[in-house]
């Protein structure tokens, strides 16, 4: 079982950014498609992005152009650069890969 812990969420005005990280206890890049994943109150878990082994990417359409994902398997290290934030970003983002989910880190956007 690997550990997933993510970093980074806070408050944030509309327009502003953050990056996001999610630090796996061990080398799983290479392996598995990992993903990000949001899931706002009340509302079901969705996908944000993932990135391939291979390195191929894929965004949900409203964060396309916006977010960009990306990793650094030297230091098993999974990131979200998310600008232009929207208040309808708002939500509690997952790092997901190896059947593994972490714990989650709240994202704000303010209006």
């Amino acid at each position: 079982q690997v550990q997933l812990v993510e970093s980074g969420g806070g408050l944030v005005q509309a327009g502003g950014s953050l990056r996001l990280s999610c630090a796996a206890s061990r080398s799983i890049f290479s392996i598995y498609t990992m993903a990000w994943h949001r899931q706002a109150p009340g509302k079901q878990r969705e996908l944000v992005a993932a990135i391939t082994s291979g390195g191929n990417t894929n965004y949900a359409d409203s964060v396309k152009g916006r977010f960009t994902i990306s990793k650094n398997s030297a230091r098993n290290t999974l990131y979200l650069q998310m600008n232009s934030l929207k208040p309808e970003d708002t939500a509690v983002y997952y790092c997901y890969g190896a059947n593994s989910w972490g714990q989650g880190t709240q994202v704000t956007v303010s209006s």
